[in-house]
């Protein structure tokens, strides 16, 4: 068996991390009795100033025409003064994912024991048990929103969700919830928010089709806090775009590694 690699090493640290990355896979591949064919492509920055552009027709023709896209980090000061459209992780990054429609990112964290001693959490004597999946929505959302504006006095951004966003990416934490604990946990901030209203009533629909799944819903605000006080009691959750950057971010505290997937319909 061989997979085609298309490879987006980005910018700064990227290519670095990329190189030793690639180190795994092979030997993942050696193991499991596969090969991997790399193509590298550019993304991000080293785009812009090659190209004057932050995802190249190339770059993103390769994306599609691969069995798997391999992608580090992009983005840095030197391009900040390019607007928000040119700029590496929204030109490149964002516009990569809207593409290839990559709109379910899976971010899971798990504690291991020999690491439960540089972890800056206090557990308070308890046997830790943090294992964690966050399915972040990831094509919706403020990052896509429309309107959006910035002058010298004002920027503004939408936050837009519509029902099959909502239920496919909630599709997706059921699903991976039944293979685990069967537990959801759907966080929204629906006492303030339109699109979180909309958000929790499709989840509790969603919920009643399911009922070998526990569901409970969170506001974010409170899900930041319980992650640091008490992050066993999430098996898996599952929440919009922003939110989901922000606490998979947070997440890292409490887990003893993190590893990113994202998948779609491209």
């Amino acid at each position: 068996m061989s997979y085609n690699i298309a490879v987006l090493s980005g910018d700064h640290i990227g290519p670095e991390v990329m190189a030793e990355a690639r180190k795994v896979l092979d030997a993942v591949a050696v193991s499991e009795g596969f090969t991997l064919n790399y193509t590298e492509a550019l993304i991000g920055g080293a785009a812009i100033d090659a190209t004057d552009g932050p995802l190249p027709d190339e770059t993103l023709k390769l994306c599609k025409e691969s069995d798997a896209v391999f992608l580090g980090s992009v983005g840095g000061p030197e391009w900040d003064h390019l607007s928000p459209e040119q700029r590496p992780e929204v030109g490149g990054l964002l516009a990569a994912r809207k593409a290839l429609e990559l709109y379910a990112n899976l971010r899971p964290f798990k504690l291991y024991p020999e690491l439960v001693a540089n972890c800056p959490l206090n557990f308070r004597g308890a046997e830790p048990n943090v294992d964690i999946l966050t399915v972040r929505e990831l094509t919706g959302g403020i990052y896509f929103g429309e309107p959006k504006s910035l002058t010298e006095e004002e920027g503004s951004d939408t936050m837009v969700y519509r029902k099959p966003e909502v239920e496919r990416i909630l599709k997706v934490g059921f699903d991976a919830a039944s293979h685990r604990s069967r537990r959801v946990c759907s966080v929204d901030k629906s006492n303030v928010l339109r699109s979180s209203m909309l958000w929790r009533g499709i989840a509790k629909d969603m919920g009643e089709r399911h009922p070998e799944i526990e569901l409970t819903h969170m506001y974010v605000d409170n899900v930041a806090m319980q992650l640091i006080l008490n992050p066993g009691q999430f098996d898996v959750i599952v929440t919009g775009n922003l939110f989901g950057d922000i606490l998979s971010g947070e997440s890292d505290l409490s887990g003893g590694g993190e590893n990113r997937r994202h998948f779609g319909n491209g």
